[in-house]
């Protein structure tokens, strides 16, 4: 389905019915990454998944956006589908970032919030090196942080051919640079609903100990769940146990 946001033309799916749940991708990714979980979830709820602008089938802003940009959209978004009530938003990597600053400047509001291997802690120098390197390096660029459809493109545009939508998307490249330099650990210590934080103990895109951990300790009613021997797309490689975890805790 289409809908035209601020401008935007933006692809989005709704699924199901029931309790609304929001579901935001992470950078570089289409909400195509949540089929396995809106396939469980919708059996219950309503599910909304959207293309964030810049990505997937949705139109690219014509400037670089920060967090709050991408937060006034979902309001605008949610707004112009007529939902007032999310009962829960779940996001993955960027997408959790994403969810934390737009729930504590109150763009949105929601009962319970599900971070999958979330980002957003930026204070780290080296985080901030890796993140800027995997933009700016023309030999072996790190592509651990992006999906398998978006390292296969940065692939191709390394041997000459097409780019990802992060480097062939007017201003994204910029966009990114403004992302990763925003912190929301400060947002993270102010949100006062029930959080479930999962993470892999194989992510070098969030690592558990530099990211996972800390948003926890952050995090007020927040519980930290650890998937053994997974990675940065662990809603994916181990679906199954991933979608108990949220089934359980949306009840």
């Amino acid at each position: 389905m289409q809908i035209v946001v601020q401008g935007l033309l933006t692809h989005y799916e709704c699924q199901g019915s029931g309790k609304a749940i929001l579901l935001l991708h992470g950078w570089a990714d289409s909400l195509d990454t949540f089929k396995l979980l809106v396939a469980e979830l919708s059996k219950s709820q309503k599910v909304i998944s959207v293309d964030l602008p810049g990505f997937g089938q949705s139109q690219t802003p014509k400037s670089a956006w920060k967090l709050d940009n991408y937060s006034e959209f979902l309001k605008d978004f949610l707004d112009k589908l007529n939902i007032l009530d999310i009962y829960c938003i779940i996001g993955h990597s960027n997408g959790g970032a994403l969810a934390i600053r737009a729930l504590v400047t109150e763009q949105i509001t929601a009962d319970k919030l599900v971070l999958i291997a979330a980002s957003g802690v930026r204070n780290s120098d080296d985080l901030k090196r890796k993140a800027l390197q995997a933009v700016t390096k023309t030999g072996k660029v790190m592509t651990f942080w992006l999906p398998v459809s978006s390292k296969q493109k940065l692939q191709k545009r390394l041997y000459g051919a097409i780019g990802s939508d992060m480097l062939i998307a007017p201003h994204m490249q910029e966009t990114f640079r403004q992302i990763v330099r925003q912190d929301i650990q400060t947002d993270a210590s102010s949100l006062a609903i029930p959080t479930l934080l999962i993470y892999g103990d194989q992510d070098k895109a969030t690592p558990l100990k530099s990211i996972g951990q800390k948003l926890h300790t952050l995090i007020k009613y927040s519980r930290l769940e650890i998937i053994p021997n997974a990675a940065h797309f662990v809603h994916q490689t181990d679906s199954g146990q991933v979608n108990r975890l949220i089934a359980e805790f949306l009840k």
